[in-house]
């Protein structure tokens, strides 16, 4: 089952990501489980100040791109910064607030979609970089 339907290709949210180096890169198929998104893009920054860097970033690759957020916050503070595309959300969190929070856990029915299956076409130095896990 794929994601042919949405706005825009996963590959283009996983793009916008890795631009500014967010690690532990996650993506979660909720389409069974909620109604208020089909796929939740759980990222991790540094530092505040790269949480605030990531989010602004993909904000902005997103709009050069036609896609506008509905809806975003936490872009100032740092810590958990969402932005919300409609079918899909992105969580950047600076890691302790990740690990605090534990969205992994809390939607752990969700399935996993395989980021290898868009690294193929990534720029190599965000592979080695460690920014996927």
């Amino acid at each position: 089952m794929g994601f042919e339907d949405l706005d825009a290709p996963l590959e283009l949210y996983i793009r916008a990501a890795l631009g500014r180096k967010a690690r532990d890169l996650i993506l979660l198929d909720v389409r069974e489980l909620t109604t208020l998104a089909d796929v939740f893009i759980l990222c991790t920054g540094r530092s505040n100040r790269q949480v605030t860097a990531i989010a602004d970033h993909i904000r902005r690759y997103m709009k050069d791109n036609g896609i506008r957020p509905l809806y975003v916050e936490g872009l100032k503070e740092g810590h958990w910064a969402l932005l919300d595309y409609g079918q899909v959300v992105i969580h950047v969190f600076y890691e302790p607030v990740r690990q605090f929070y534990d969205l992994e856990s809390l939607w752990s029915d969700a399935r996993r979609i395989p980021v290898e299956d868009f690294i193929g076409s990534l720029p190599e130095d965000d592979q080695a970089d460690g920014a996927i896990t």
